[in-house]
């Protein structure tokens, strides 16, 4: 937990950097280092819920064995 914890202020850190660079508001920084991980784990989901219903791509290959 304490790397998930580590990863999660070291993202917020790097959102808000990226942020502030960009648009030079301490506001909209933060904002976007707050929504940007809520965005993310909604997109995880829906791309779980994905690969989990349509498997890889590689997964979705048929493959042909020919005997002589």
């Amino acid at each position: 937990m304490r790397k998930t914890t580590s990863f999660a202020i070291v993202h917020f850190g790097v959102a808000f950097t990226v942020s502030y660079l960009l648009t030079g508001s301490v506001v909209i920084a933060g904002a976007l280092a707050l929504i940007e991980p809520m965005v993310n784990t909604v997109a995880f989901f829906i791309h779980d819920w994905t690969w989990d219903r349509f498997g890889s791509p590689a997964e979705n290959v048929v493959t042909e064995t020919r005997t002589a």
